[in-house]
């Protein structure tokens, strides 16, 4: 039985996502598997490429050929060298930065909202209250000098 390691297509119309697969290489594209081995979803930035480097090692030393495809993502991972015993990619497989905790985030401006915790914003809205504050006593005698002189005209 010849042995595959390939992509299966799944998601939606126009964003494709895959996921690496280990396969008898007489089934259908979409067919059964026989292992999940990783993931790779081409439309994000930067690429998702997730593989199970144990067990695609594995499946390459027991003579599971790789597609085009599969080896390339391999290559970019460094588990195509691994297995040839190659030297490691000189570029390292870029990586999303962490999405920052939006319940931190969350939890910070309601304690910030509650008058609980010091925030910066709220010493920020409160400069510009103390600047109307003193404009206001400046406004109020030019209202006065001037309701002043329309009484005595």
């Amino acid at each position: 039985m010849a042995v595959k390691i390939r992509l299966l297509r799944m998601g939606k119309i126009r964003n494709p996502q895959y996921r690496i697969v280990v396969a008898d290489s007489r089934t259908k594209r979409d067919g059964r598997v026989i292992e999940f081995v990783g993931l790779y979803h081409p439309k994000e930035e930067p690429s998702r490429i997730e593989v199970n480097s144990e067990r695609v090692q594995h499946w390459l030393s027991v003579g599971a050929q790789p597609s085009e495809p599969v080896q390339a993502i391999l290559s970019k991972t460094g588990d195509w060298q691994k297995f040839k015993g190659l030297p490691a990619p000189a570029e390292p497989l870029k990586v999303r930065a962490a999405a920052p905790d939006r319940r931190a985030a969350y939890e910070a401006e309601a304690q910030a909202a509650a008058g609980l915790a010091d925030a910066p914003k709220a010493k920020k809205a409160a400069e510009p209250k103390k600047k109307a504050e003193a404009e206001a006593p400046a406004a109020q005698a030019e209202e006065q000098s001037g309701a002043g002189a329309g009484a005595e005209a």
